[in-house]
C-alpha cells in the first residue's frame, strides 16, 4: 500500500493514544489543561517517533481548535508570517486560539523564531513546537520563556508491543494476512523505543506473508531483515542517536578512524553541525578531562568554528578536533568526580559550612565567630595553608582519583605533597 503503516495507524482520538502517562495520565498536568480547555503555547521535546506529531494533532482535535502546520525544514520567515495571518483571520468572536504546529522547531533561525514572538504573545496563536533537541540550547531565550516544555520519553517495551499487537489486528493491509508473532524481542531492541521505527519494521518483515500463507514472526527473522532496515534509517537520519553512541564511543576507545566514519556518517545523513560539536564537548570533558585539559579547549572552539564557517568546510574543522580528541589521553576522573560528590550530597544531606569558611560581612556574624581562624593560602608558603574545608563530618572524604596518565599523576605527587596522605594521595 502507499500510505506507510505509522501513518496508517495514527491515532485519531486522545484515549487511542499510547505511551507518556507522566503526560496525558489522570491528573497529570497536560491532561488537566484539556480538561478546563485551556492550553498555553507549548514545546514538546523527545526522541523520534514517540508520539509528538500524533499528540499535537490530537491536543488540536481534543480541544476544537483550528490547525495549521509549518515544517522548519521548508518553511522561511515569509511561510510564518503567512500562517500567522490566516490564523488571525480564523479568530473571531470568541472562537478559541488556532493552534499552530511547528515540525522540527529547533531548526528554525532565530529571524524565524522572533517572526513568531508577537503571535505567539498576543495569544494570536497557541504555538506547539515539536523538538528532538534540547530547546535550551535551539530555542530563543524570549520565545522560550513564553512557551511550557513537556519531554516525551522513549516508548517501552509494553507500549511498543501493544502497538504492534493492535496493528496486527486492526491495519487494513495488516489484518488480512496470516500473520503469528512467536517472540517480539527482537522487534522492541530494533526499534529502541521508537514507534515508527516498529512500524517500518513490522512492515517489512510482513511483506513475506504470502497469498493464504502463515508468516511466523520470530527473533531470527526479524534480525535477518534489520540490515536493510537499519541502512533505511542511516539515509534519513532516523537513527542518529545509535551513530552518535558508537561516534562518541569512538573517541573514547582511542579509535580516530573508526570515529572519522562515524562523523562523515553524520555528516552525509545531514546531521545538525551544532549537534556533533555539542557531543565532541561533552566528550572532551568526559572521556579526556584532566589527562588533556587542552581537549576542551579544543572541542569548544570548533563549535565555534563551525557556526562561524558552515558546510563544506567545516567538516575539516570537525575532523581536525575529532582526530585531536580521539588521540588525546583518556581519563574519566572528573566526571567520577562530581557523581561521587552529588551523591555525597543527597546522602548526607545539608551539611553544615564550617566557621572558618564563612563569610563574615556583619558585626555580629564576626561575634560569632564567622571566618575567624581562616588561613589564608597566599600568606603561607607555596599558597597552601594545612586546614579544613569539607564539613566536619565530611573529612577525609575523597571524590577525585587522578588517573594513571602524566598530567594527573603530576597532579597527584602535588596533592600528595601538600595534603600529607590526608586523602589518601
Amino acid at each position: 500500500m502507499a500510505t506507510p503503516l505509522a501513518e496508517r495507524m495514527r491515532p485519531s482520538r486522545l484515549d487511542q493514544f499510547i505511551g507518556q502517562e507522566h503526560l496525558l495520565g489522570e491528573g497529570s498536568v497536560l491532561s488537566q489543561a484539556l480538561k478546563s480547555g485551556y492550553l498555553p503555547s507549548i514545546i514538546l521535546w523527545g526522541p523520534p517517533g514517540v508520539g509528538k506529531t500524533t499528540l499535537a494533532h490530537l491536543i488540536a482535535s481534543t480541544l476544537k481548535r483550528p490547525f495549521f502546520t509549518l515544517s522548519a525544514i521548508s518553511a522561511g520567515v515569509k511561510d510564518v508570517r503567512e500562517t500567522i495571518q490566516k490564523a488571525e483571520q480564523q479568530k473571531f468572536f470568541s472562537r478559541p486560539n488556532p493552534i499552530l504546529f511547528i515540525d522540527e522547531v529547533h531548526r528554525f533561525s532565530k529571524s524565524q523564531q522572533d517572526s513568531l514572538l508577537g503571535a505567539v504573545e498576543k495569544g494570536t496563536v497557541t504555538l506547539i513546537g515539536a523538538t528532538t533537541e534540547n530547546p535550551s540550547f535551539e530555542v530563543i531565550p524570549a520565545l522560550l520563556s513564553r512557551c511550557q516544555v513537556y519531554v516525551l520519553k522513549p516508548l517501552e517495551p509494553g507500549h511498543l508491543k501493544a502497538l504492534a499487537e493492535y496493528a496486527l489486528k486492526t491495519d487494513e493491509y495488516l489484518s488480512t494476512k496470516q500473520i503469528k508473532v512467536n517472540s517480539f524481542d527482537a522487534l522492541l531492541f530494533f526499534s529502541s523505543g521508537d514507534a515508527r521505527k516498529l512500524y517500518n519494521l513490522l512492515e517489512l518483515v510482513a511483506a513475506d506473508a504470502g497469498e493464504g500463507q502463515e508468516l511466523l514472526i520470530d527473533d531470527q527473522l526479524v534480525q535477518d531483515k534489520a540490515q536493510a532496515f537499519t541502512a533505511f534509517y542511516d539515509k534519513t537520519g532516523e537513527q542518529h542517536y545509535d551513530i552518535t553512541s558508537a561516534f562518541i564511543k569512538s573517541i573514547r576507545g582511542s579509535d580516530p578512524n573508526a570515529a572519522l566514519y562515524w562523523l562523515a556518517r553524520m555528516l552525509e545523513g545531514g546531521e545538525d553541525l551544532r549537534f556533533i560539536a555539542r557531543r565532541m564537548i561533552i566528550s572532551a570533558a568526559e572521556d579526556i578531562g584532566l589527562a588533556n585539559p587542552n581537549a576542551l579547549l579544543m572541542a569548544t572552539t570548533a563549535f565555534q568554528a563551525v557556526q562561524a564557517v558552515g558546510m563544506p568546510e567545516a567538516r575539516i574543522i570537525l575532523s581536525e578536533a575529532v582526530i585531536y580528541l580521539a588521540t588525546s589521553p583518556k581519563s574519566n576522573a572528573a566526571y567520577l568526580a562530581i557523581d561521587a560528590a552529588l551523591a555525597k550530597v543527597r546522602n548526607t544531606g545539608n551539611q553544615p559550612v564550617p566557621l572558618h569558611l564563612r563569610n563574615a560581612p556583619t558585626q555580629l556574624m564576626k561575634a560569632l565567630n564567622y571566618g575567624g581562624n581562616y588561613r589564608y593560602s597566599h600568606d603561607f608558603p607555596g599558597n597552601f595553608a594545612h586546614q579544613e574545608y569539607l564539613p566536619e563530618h565530611l573529612s577525609g572524604e575523597r571524590f577525585y582519583d587522578p588517573q594513571d596518565n602524566p598530567a594527573e599523576n603530576k597532579a597527584r605527587a602535588q596533592l600528595g605533597h601538600w595534603w600529607k596522605g590526608k586523602y589518601g594521595y
